[in-house]
């Protein structure tokens, strides 16, 4: 009796065991439910969002592209519009320079022509004044036979012309060209140089007149050995001028490596060139010889030389203006790559963040999971309850 009821207790202690761990079972059963659902909801919500984000970047994306297109289009439109304003400019500056030379140069040499019939009717007028002329050449060779009289003439028709061709700022009188001398020259025009100070072109008037007059006088008598004599003289006389304005002003950089020597009679100048003059000064001394109407010429091409200049520095002003256009779009180009960059790092990181997230979710799933042994023993114990 005492053996049966040990052995009743015992299966009773057996019974409750069983029934203390199927109620376990049942619990953990239960709680893997609820984490199954749970993880189950939280990956579905993790889903949508992700969906949601990426429905999000790729919007963000189509607008950045939108506004970067638009920004584009205004740049290229902007950047035509300034090209076409400055090509008009420009082309309206290079217009009226041209009317304002063509005007200039009509003007000039209507001028001219005027001043030319006016000289030839006097010239006419005074055919019928022989013998009055006949007393004034007397009296000018008078007046030309002073040495000091002669040099005053020939500076008052340099500084005529100069007056009448040139602007007052672009050319001195009286101008120490040359370093470390007291010579000042008659005249001296102003030429651009590398910096603010001026390049300066002297220009003095010499007339050797009492030795051009021996040379007329010895055309007048036909004997070719005077006429040599006088020619020798002349040249000599031109030789030491040039020799002096040499000497006196020419002194680079302070001033051009050449001189003008001005001759107020065309006759003389003539005479100078066929004498040779001309290329034997300009090689010893850097000294060019100019009559009247060659200053005349020189001057009128100075005059639009400075006028040219001019032009090209406003047209390099705006040259520059334009570099620092295309200097500022290139950088702007380089912050618009960087911010590009930017995004498809950031897109990047996006997607590590995704793959990072799905990994440790799937991971965590597979740690919950009950191992084979005790999924075995947990489907015998089953078993038994229901027999």
């Amino acid at each position: 009796m005492l053996v049966l009821l040990v052995f009743q207790q015992k299966k009773l202690g057996d019974l409750a065991r069983q029934l203390e761990s199927r109620k376990e079972n049942e619990e953990l059963a239960a709680l893997r439910a609820q984490m199954e659902a749970l993880l189950s909801s939280q990956s579905r919500a993790l889903g949508e969002q992700l969906n949601i984000l990426r429905q999000q970047q790729v919007e963000q994306g189509m607008q950045t592209e939108q506004k970067l297109e638009n920004l584009r289009r205004t740049l290229s439109y902007s950047l035509d519009q300034v090209q076409r304003q400055n090509q008009r400019q420009l082309d309206e500056i290079r217009s009226t320079v041209d009317e304002k030379l063509q005007t200039t140069l009509e003007k000039k040499l209507n001028d001219s022509f005027a001043i030319v019939s006016q000289r030839l009717e006097q010239v006419y007028k005074g055919l019928g004044e022989m013998q009055t002329l006949a007393v004034g050449v007397g009296d000018l060779k008078k007046v030309l036979s002073n040495v000091k009289t002669r040099g005053t003439l020939g500076e008052l028709q340099l500084g005529a012309i100069l007056e009448q061709i040139l602007a007052p700022e672009q050319y001195a009188r009286n101008v120490c060209t040359k370093k470390g001398s007291a010579a000042v020259v008659e005249f001296a025009i102003k030429l651009p140089g590398d910096g603010e100070k001026p390049v300066w072109l002297p220009v003095d008037s010499k007339y050797p007149g009492d030795a051009y007059e021996q040379l007329l006088d010895a055309y007048d008598t036909g004997d070719a050995q005077q006429v040599e004599q006088a020619r020798r003289v002349l040249r000599d006389r031109l030789r030491s001028f040039a020799k002096d304005i040499h000497d006196k002003y020419i002194d680079p950089p302070n001033t051009t490596d050449f001189a003008l020597m001005f001759l107020p009679v065309e006759g003389l100048y003539a005479e100078a060139v066929r004498l040779g003059m001309i290329e034997q000064l300009q090689k010893e001394f850097k000294v060019n010889l100019a009559g009247p109407t060659t200053t005349a010429a020189l001057l009128n091409s100075l005059q639009l030389g400075f006028r040219t200049l001019a032009v090209q520095k406003r047209s390099a002003e705006v040259w520059k203006v334009l570099g620092a256009v295309k200097s500022e779009f290139s950088k702007f180009a380089l912050v618009l790559e960087g911010a590009q960059k930017r995004l498809n790092q950031a897109n990047e990181e996006l997607d590590k963040l995704v793959g990072v997230r799905t990994r440790q979710i799937q991971r965590t799933l597979r740690e919950v999971e009950l191992p084979a042994e005790s999924q075995e023993e947990f489907l015998s114990i089953e078993g038994e309850g229901h027999v």
